[in-house]
């Protein structure tokens, strides 16, 4: 008989964290869950006010540099957005990152730092998945300082003239931004394996910029 593979690297933790956050959710009348199927997507309207959007716009500006991504290194055109991590002492962060932890119940110390990014006209960040591959030459590292992703939440610091929506093209949704909407989902399916269906991108922005935040959740303390 032959051996069976072995299991993806934190699926239990993913099942678990999966049917948690879900059921939280399910109980909070604020949260929208986007009719998708075959992945878990939830938005939550106005999550930040527009001061506070302001506020992360001017954070994001200081720290913004040149977007890397983990398996597209050489394709400078991948991801030309411009990002960088905001500074996590900050006490208005440890604000925001204490909501965004309230609303799915995830351990605070399974968060990775908030990151801001920044997209100008013609900048995008095609298709990807938020969850690593074990198979990347990255992936021993990840997974001593966290281990997979989990759960991304993704907040709009504005509206976007033309352009910048996310798009999952796997399960049909286009998502515009809107200002201080927040954007949440289950990396993992709810067996805890990583979920293809989540390929996302960022389209281009045809007019004006685009600001976002983003704070990825692991299966365990993160750093």
């Amino acid at each position: 008989m032959a051996a069976q593979p072995p299991a993806p690297p934190d699926r239990a933790a993913l099942r678990r964290l999966g049917d948690a956050v879900r059921a939280r959710l399910a109980a909070d009348a604020g949260v929208h869950r986007i009719a998708v199927t075959g992945a878990d997507i939830y938005a939550v309207g106005q999550f930040l006010s527009a001061a506070e959007c302001a506020r992360f716009i001017a954070l994001t500006d200081a720290v913004a540099e040149p977007s890397r991504t983990y398996d597209h290194g050489t394709q400078s055109n991948y991801r030309t957005s411009w990002s960088g991590d905001v500074d996590r002492a900050d006490p208005f962060v440890r604000m925001i990152e204490r909501r965004i932890d309230d609303l799915t119940g995830i351990d605070p110390a399974w968060g990775e730092t908030v990151q801001g990014q920044r997209y100008h006209p013609g900048q995008e960040f095609r298709e990807h998945h938020d969850w690593f591959h074990t198979t990347g030459a990255y992936w021993p590292e990840e997974a001593a300082r966290g281990g997979q992703r989990s759960w991304t939440a993704m907040i709009y610091l504005n509206d976007v003239t033309a352009g910048g929506e996310t798009v999952f093209p796997k399960l049909g949704a286009t998502i515009t931004p809107q200002q201080g909407a927040l954007l949440l989902w289950n990396n993992a399916s709810a067996d805890g394996t990583p979920n293809p269906l989540t390929l996302h991108a960022a389209l281009p922005v045809i007019e004006g910029a685009k600001y976002v935040i983003t704070k990825w959740y692991r299966t365990r303390p993160w750093g």
